[in-house]
């Protein structure tokens, strides 16, 4: 079996999901993808027509986002036309499960070069009108009696509430992820994959980061109110049922406290990435010089209900999978959808907290959902170039009870 090479990644700065207030909202969100597929062209001297496939995770796949992105972002960048494209959803999962189905696609031998990425234009979300169904269900009653889901967030302070995990401690770890992020801006460390991105006409739109919060305080965290409070009783349909009932149906035991909030959540914002894997023997016929190598891939699923449990089995998995354990890994990077997620992950794993989410996560830096998971395997593989290590472990929670999982080995 072929290994996958890492040849190349990048990514747009994150811009503000809010129409009026972000720099990005009003992109197209297929003008996003071309961005970064046109930097990783221009960067390696890649012959498009030899790129298999193109694969891109799209959580929010309606509006402007729908349609196949991948394809149609392919196409505005200039690739060549027998160079395809696929967009998946495996909600927040899906920036990481493209760049693991890319490195599939390699390693079996089907494809040798294959990009993997995504981009979410959260500023989009509601422009098609049709409001989404408050249940993750749709509706399917059968599915409902086996396994309620309720709002992510309700689901955050339920599984805070059962582990014991107090406000503090979840604001702390919301205020080291800003100085971790001001830190790593100031210190330049995101240079090397950041893309500019201009408009159609050429102008420039944004060329940093523009969701952190560098001035946040302890403080300032701790008079926050809680963001899901009113959610987890509001009556979701004409029958009165709420997301705490939903928790409480099978969890019975559970007294929902409630300790997120902006701060110590994840960012809404708008964001595009991508990577460019190769076969060893094409990259070495191109002279390319890989940055890393995929070592393991696993996916693993978790009690719906609670919903973001599943990144600690989903590690343990795929360190199974590598034959490594947890203090071989050198850097991680858990997606900090919600503070008590990573904060759990690093509990779980007894992991030396240096190690973990070094340039920030996203609650300091947002977190454009499908794009997020490829956001994440750039930053880690510039860490562990930055610091000249060498394995890194990037996971993160998905709609549904799940987590996709790989582990790369810096070359």
């Amino acid at each position: 079996m072929s290994e996958a090479w890492i040849i190349d990644a990048c990514r747009t700065p994150r811009g503000i999901g809010k129409k009026g207030k972000g720099a990005l909202a009003n992109e197209h969100p297929q003008h996003l993808g071309a961005v970064v597929l046109e930097a990783l062209r221009d960067r390696t001297n890649l012959n498009t027509a030899d790129v298999g496939d193109i694969i891109f995770g799209t959580s929010s796949q309606r509006g402007r986002q729908s349609g196949d992105l991948a394809r149609m972002a392919a196409l505005e960048a200039g690739y060549d036309i027998t160079s395809s494209g696929v967009t998946l959803d495996r909600f927040c999962g899906s920036g990481i499960t493209s760049v693991n189905l890319a490195a599939m696609n390699i390693m079996s031998g089907s494809e040798d070069v294959v990009i993997g990425g995504g981009a979410e234009m959260m500023s989009t979300y509601g422009e098609e009108g049709a409001m989404p169904s408050m249940f993750m269900d749709n509706g399917n009653m059968k599915l409902r009696a086996l396994h309620p889901q309720p709002h992510q967030g309700v689901c955050a302070d339920a599984i805070a509430s059962m582990e014991g995990i107090s406000r503090e401690d979840l604001d702390n770890n919301a205020f080291q992820s800003q100085q971790k992020a001001a830190r790593a801006i100031a210190e330049d460390r995101f240079a090397k994959s950041l893309v500019p991105v201009y408009n159609i006409d050429g102008e420039l739109v944004l060329e940093k980061e523009e969701f952190p919060r560098p001035q946040t305080t302890l403080e300032g965290l701790g008079e926050l109110q809680p963001s899901f409070a009113p959610v987890a009783d509001y009556p979701l349909d004409e029958s009165g049922v709420t997301y705490r009932q939903l928790v409480n149906q099978k969890y019975p035991d559970i007294d929902i406290q409630h300790f997120h909030h902006a701060g110590n959540s994840s960012g809404v914002v708008d964001g595009a990435g991508a990577l460019l894997l190769a076969s060893p023997d094409y990259a070495k016929a191109q002279d390319w010089k890989p940055r890393a190598r995929i070592v393991a891939m696993a996916n693993q699923g978790d009690c719906p209900t609670l919903m973001l449990n599943a990144p600690v089995p989903a590690a343990k998995r795929v360190l199974a999978k590598a034959g490594l354990t947890v203090n071989d890994i050198d850097v991680w990077e858990i997606n900090e959808a919600f503070s008590v997620v990573s904060e759990k992950f690093m509990r779980d794993l007894n992991l030396d907290r240096d190690k973990v989410n070094i340039n920030g996560g996203a609650m300091a830096l947002g977190h454009p959902i499908g794009a997020t998971g490829s956001l994440l395997i750039n930053t880690a593989l510039d860490e562990l170039e930055r610091q000249g290590k060498q394995f890194g472990l990037v996971t993160m929670c998905a709609a549904g009870g799940m987590a996709p999982a790989i582990i790369i080995e810096r070359i």
